[in-house]
């Protein structure tokens, strides 16, 4: 499975402008924190400001005010959602968020696929983001699709952003619902 244009997840990054690359790994990184925590989605809305602002003076201070509001305990998943917000670079430049977008988007596929009800086999993330779903779970195939609606709708501009928002909330109580059905059941 491709992107609707025909683009993978890896080309897609590849393509992306960095506002498109802070929107994509903020968005993942979102998407999680049901991982880290019940309700902490207005943490990240003044890194979302600067997002849309293209602001990375003001990028940097509210990562900066993120990472010491979400803490350091928890669970491994927990610590895995942290580790996306602790490798956030504070400078606004296209390769460093490139590569935080591309960690970001690993690390929300692979918490993802955790949750699915079958294991994920060795290179199955690294296969779903070069655009082959075969093999993908319910959870990680949704995530992949998320991950690529967000950066199709970020590189139409600032307005886009409405959108990677409204899939980071989606996306989010999907994951809330999984991980409480799961904890009921356990």
């Amino acid at each position: 499975m491709t992107s609707g244009n025909g683009r993978s997840l890896l080309e897609l990054i590849d393509g992306a402008d960095e506002r498109g690359l802070a929107a994509a790994g903020l968005a993942c990184l979102d998407r999680c924190l049901p991982l880290l925590a019940a309700d902490r989605g207005d943490v990240l809305r003044p890194v979302w400001a600067a997002v849309a602002r293209g602001d990375g003076q003001a990028w940097g201070e509210a990562v900066a005010k993120a990472r010491v509001e979400l803490g350091a305990d928890g669970t491994e998943d927990a610590g895995d959602v942290r580790g996306m917000l602790a490798a956030a670079p504070e400078t606004w430049t296209v390769d460093a968020l490139r590569a935080w977008a591309g960690g970001c988007s690993v690390t929300a596929l692979v918490l993802h696929g955790r949750y699915d009800a079958a294991e994920v086999p060795d290179g199955l993330v690294e296969r779903c983001r070069a655009g082959s779903t075969e093999g993908a779970g319910p959870l990680l195939a949704g995530e992949l699709r998320r991950q690529q609606a967000v950066l199709e709708s970020v590189a139409h501009g600032p307005t886009g952003l409405r959108r990677a928002r409204e899939l980071s909330v989606e996306g989010g109580r999907v994951l809330r619902a999984v991980v409480s059905r799961r904890a009921r059941t356990a």
